[in-house]
């Protein structure tokens, strides 16, 4: 990737349309567009104001292959920083490639995958942390995800990032002021000071990585597997959550043999849900395979929803379910499913012992609310708003935060134990270098190649 090249993609869905937009960036885009876009009249559009809409003619060489609108942004008041041209065309398959290679005839390369946003972050127009949320703006699936993207493109966290990082600034130059000049007071700060200072940001990292449990849950999803025995209403609950029927519902014992995996939503939650075969003791080849392959699930699972019928006394098996569920990690909300047949009190005495229970019919829905409204519970922060509040949304963030904060904690202990000034300014060096790579300050090359990698060609 040439970043001085003057690049050219389809910015619009590939198919047929009103109209699909080519958008072309860098140093010669507005003399590229001048070779195949002529307005209407004299005018060259080599003197087109910058952002003013013109109507012109196409042309592939000296044939006209469509008429459109184009309009130039002069650097650096643009989306990537750099000159650009998005010409509106016809939206036809075949007329939009043809202005696409118009373009690329006149001097353009073909973009890469978000080359057009990796430009805008690297000329400074974006955070990194905002070039992500425009990511997820692109592949939102819910409400909650648009509105805890569009708030990370409004650069919320970075402005919090920043306070800390500006913070941690001051306190590094009191300490290299008392390291460089021991005996003369040029210090900004005391020690007492810079331990207060750092204390102070001690808190707002754990703060902001508190944030990352319901940034995760709304972002990125929460692997989830719904477990049981055979015919407890495993296939019900997991149609009732993905809201089709998508799994195959019988009175036949075992109907379910592999994992069936469908992304979908509780409420403000995304789970990676996934449907899994009875466990239960079998001599049948196939639903042994079953078996096993679910018990793997479980074991990467973070939200298990246990379901037993709660119609029937609770078997040996069950309890032995029961016993396993106790002894994980993961969080296990346990369901006493069939509620509209009526629900055994040994079957209640079991679920009660479990922090999170509750009982419904997944074949009539009688219960769903409530829940929706225990995992909301579990995995969102209520007192945030994900639409004005600094949220950590995705893993590669919550890293950067919880080495800041690592390092942090070390200095202060550091300062507090009356060692070398220059340890301790290494500790916070290396607290400022993590929080940094959360919004691209020290960020590594591959790892800024691997987020934009992700993004469409023409973004």
């Amino acid at each position: 990737m040439n970043l001085l090249d003057t690049i050219a993609a389809i910015s619009t869905p590939f198919g047929k349309g009103g109209i699909a937009v080519i958008r072309i960036s860098g140093s010669e885009a507005i003399a590229v567009a001048d070779k195949i876009f002529k307005p209407m009249g004299s005018l060259s559009f080599l003197d087109a104001t910058p952002k003013t809409s013109y109507y012109g003619k196409i042309f592939l060489g000296e044939q006209q292959i469509d008429d459109g609108i184009a309009v130039c942004f002069k650097a650096p008041s643009s989306f990537t920083g750099e000159d650009t041209v998005e010409i509106s065309c016809h939206g036809g398959i075949l007329i939009t490639q043809r202005v696409l290679i118009a373009a690329l005839n006149a001097g353009a390369r073909a973009a890469e995958a978000g080359e057009f946003t990796r430009r805008a972050f690297i000329n400074g127009k974006m955070k990194l942390s905002s070039a992500e949320a425009l990511g997820s703006l692109l592949e939102a699936q819910t409400d909650e995800q648009i509105l805890l993207a569009r708030s990370g493109m409004r650069g919320v966290l970075s402005q919090k990032t920043d306070l800390i990082y500006n913070s941690l600034c001051t306190v590094l130059a009191s300490v290299f002021a008392h390291i460089d000049y021991p005996d003369e007071d040029l210090a900004d700060m005391s020690e007492a000071e810079m331990i207060a200072a750092v204390d102070e940001n001690i808190e707002r990292l754990e703060a902001l990585a508190a944030t990352y449990k319901t940034g995760r849950a709304i972002a990125e999803g929460i692997p989830t597997v719904i477990a049981g025995r055979t015919n407890a209403g495993k296939s019900s609950l997991y149609n009732a959550i993905v809201g089709r029927e998508a799994a195959i519902v019988t009175s036949v014992e075992g109907t379910t043999r592999d994992i069936l995996t469908e992304t979908a939503t509780l409420g403000r939650v995304m789970i990676r849900l996934s449907d899994t075969a009875g466990l239960r003791q079998t001599d049948d080849v196939v639903e042994k395979i079953g078996v096993q392959r679910a018990k793997d699930q479980l074991s990467r699972a973070e939200l298990v929803l246990a379901v037993i019928d709660g119609s029937n006394s609770p078997s040996d098996e069950d309890v032995e379910f029961v016993n396993y569920l106790k002894n994980q990690d993961f969080i296990t909300i346990f369901i006493l499913n069939k509620s509209d047949i009526g629900i055994d009190t040994k079957a209640r005495e079991l679920a009660d012992s479990f922090e999170y229970n509750l009982t419904m019919s997944a074949k009539n829905l009688d219960g769903f609310d409530r829940l929706v409204s225990l995992v909301e519970s579990v995995f969102i922060d209520n007192s945030l708003d994900t639409g004005r509040d600094a949220v950590i949304a995705n893993s590669r963030q919550h890293s950067a935060v919880s080495r800041s904060l690592e390092l942090l904690k070390n200095a202060k202990q550091y300062i507090g134990d009356g060692l070398p000034l220059e340890v301790c300014a290494s500790e916070l060096e290396g607290a400022m270098v993590a929080l940094g790579e959360l919004d691209g300050r020290t960020v590594a090359e591959d790892i800024v190649s691997k987020i934009f990698s992700s993004f469409c060609v023409g973004k």
